[in-house]
């Protein structure tokens, strides 16, 4: 009983150590401190094995009852209250003694009891590696097979009463927008939404300060990339309000020391994962690269924050920033650069609407060379499901506007009966 109260007590304590104990374990002299902080890098490992032993404590108490009370009633037909009673007395004694008692008391000597017992879970950790490599083994496959598939079952069927409910209801644009938006958030992937290569401004680090100047003023950014050689090498960011004391010195004054460090993301991070990031590390900006480390895109707060807002516009804003026009209920004209998640949000379709066909584009133009397999000519088209694309305009390299009827599920379904 003491064993079994001393790993429920423990297993209570490893998880609910504060950010501050963890730090102080991290930056301890002390070995058992140390170990601590070792252990709780693999929380999963730890857990498991803590289960395992506690569980195996806990049969063994239950055999010992067993094996007293035969060695005391030998082959005796005992009576089912008396049966009952001994059960009872049995689960009481292993929950509240072997389980409650001990959690509550090591809330305030947590890390104490903690220390103790870490060299002990440390041996065992090796002793039942095993054991703890196949339940987690298997606990990993359950959720990848299972739990995954139920939460893409789950998006669907919020999808699909998010509908419903839009239809019923008399809501405005803006709010179905919102709702939308709130919905696919946690979706959405920084590679669907950033700013491509193509179109990032970005400084030059050779730059003198009076060639600088000219710059910032004519595109009116914050905050601006700054690369040496070519964009692949973001150096960091430069904060315009950080130049500010500066505007009287003359051009040699070094303005590269005040280039911040970048904040690199990966492309197929989520944005709920990078607005976290964004709140913590208290950054506004951050350069997307690929898996070969080069420079694909640029995203900021605003993009991510407008993903359910919708488009955030102040007085530096351009209204020709328009990518697209709206000539009936269904037709829209696109500029080949508008991407696709873009495209889906204005015309309220599925963001999976075209994950089949596009393979890696993720603009309007991209998803006409994966459906022609070549760059198509002015006035070709092409069907895709509910959407029938028009090339309005084309050169030899690239496809510039796109014309899209977007038929409605009810115009379909009659298509295909």
């Amino acid at each position: 009983m003491l064993l079994s109260a001393l790993t429920s007590g423990a297993e209570a304590a490893f998880f609910s150590l504060t950010e501050q104990e963890l730090d102080q374990c991290k930056t301890s002299k002390l070995p058992a401190e140390q170990r601590v902080y070792r252990l709780l890098q693999n929380p999963r490992k730890l857990l498991t094995t803590i289960l395992i032993f506690n569980n195996g404590i806990n049969v063994a108490i239950i055999t010992l009852f067993a094996y007293v009370a035969w060695q005391v009633f030998g082959s005796m037909v005992l009576p089912a209250s008396v049966m009952v009673l001994c059960m009872l007395f049995a689960t009481f004694f292993i929950v509240f003694c072997g389980e409650v008692l001990p959690k509550v008391y090591v809330q305030k000597r947590r890390l104490r009891l903690v220390g103790h017992m870490a060299g002990m879970f440390d041996k065992l950790q090796v002793m039942i590696q095993p054991l703890s490599w196949l339940l987690i083994s298997i606990n990993e496959y359950i959720e990848k097979k299972y739990i995954a598939r139920g939460y893409t079952h789950t998006m669907e069927d919020l999808h699909h009463s998010l509908d419903v409910a839009l239809i019923n209801a008399d809501t405005s644009p803006e709010e179905r927008r919102i709702l939308r938006g709130v919905v696919n958030f946690g979706a959405i992937s920084v590679k669907q939404i950033m700013r491509p290569r193509m179109d990032i401004i970005a400084f030059n680090n050779a730059m003198t300060l009076q060639e600088l100047m000219p710059e910032i003023v004519k595109w009116g950014y914050s905050r601006v990339p700054v690369y040496t050689h070519s964009t692949d090498h973001i150096e960091g960011i430069l904060y315009v309000k950080d130049l500010l004391p500066h505007l009287g010195k003359g051009n040699d004054f070094n303005w590269q020391h005040l280039v911040r460090p970048p904040f690199f993301v990966p492309e197929n991070k989520r944005i709920a994962d990078l607005f976290q990031d964004f709140k913590e590390k208290h950054v506004h900006m951050a350069i997307v690269i690929n898996e070969y480390g080069g420079t694909v895109g640029l995203l900021t707060l605003e993009d991510i924050v407008e993903e359910i807002v919708g488009e955030i516009n102040d007085e530096f804003d351009e209204d020709d920033d328009i990518v697209y026009s709206q000539l009936d209920e269904n037709t829209f004209i696109f500029d080949g650069k508008t991407s696709l998640h873009d495209f889906c949000k204005i015309t309220e379709v599925p963001f999976d609407a075209f994950e089949e066909v596009k393979g890696e584009n993720e603009t309007v133009a991209g998803l006409m060379l994966a459906l022609f397999s070549r760059i198509p000519r002015v006035g070709e088209d092409a069907a895709y499901g509910r959407f029938h694309f028009t090339v309005e305009s084309a050169d030899t390299k690239r496809v510039k506007r796109v014309k899209i009827n977007v038929a409605s599920k009810k115009e379909q379904y009659h298509k295909v009966s």
